[in-house]
């Protein structure tokens, strides 16, 4: 987290769906390094590749470490057609690097674990709020704005 804090109350703006995409991995064995460290090399590639197109539907991300033995990455998305369409592309990171996984785990090679999880939240059905925060996770993807009025619950700005 970088930059100066946004003084006041602020949320995401929001009003339409996102995709929240969480991708992890796990060091099973730490000197099984020919095992993981390729996977651990693959996400920093994936994400550069979709941080130069603004068209790949991923709007934001935020690197969530969890050490010792786990790596995440959280991601938003415009869409899953767009996700999904970024993990089917035949010429981009993805690809390769999902194949020489799962060559790794045919061979017995189970020192490094994977995961991913996929949310599609409609529109209204999220809230967020920033209270003298720096730009950070959903408001820095979608932008933020100032929370309404004084007193205004987060009930209430689902509700509408």
């Amino acid at each position: 987290m970088s930059g100066k804090p946004v003084q006041g109350r602020m949320t995401a703006d929001g009003g339409r769906e996102v995709v929240v995409f969480l991708i992890g991995m796990r060091f099973n064995s730490w000197r099984a390094v020919r095992s993981w460290l390729p996977v651990f090399l693959a996400m920093p590639r994936m994400i550069k590749e979709l941080a130069r197109d603004p068209d790949s539907g991923m709007i934001g991300y935020r690197l969530l470490p969890g050490l010792p033995r786990n790596f995440a990455v959280l991601q938003y998305w415009d869409s899953k057609e767009k996700l999904f369409a970024y993990a089917a592309d035949q010429k981009g990171e993805h690809r390769p690097a999902w194949a020489a996984f799962n060559r790794r785990v045919r061979e017995g090679r189970n020192k490094v674990g994977f995961w991913h999880e996929t949310y599609v939240v409609p529109a209204g059905s999220y809230e967020s709020i920033y209270v003298n925060m720096p730009s950070f996770g959903l408001g820095e993807a979608l932008g933020a704005v100032p929370v309404g009025r004084r007193g205004e619950r987060a009930v209430d700005r689902m509700a509408a």
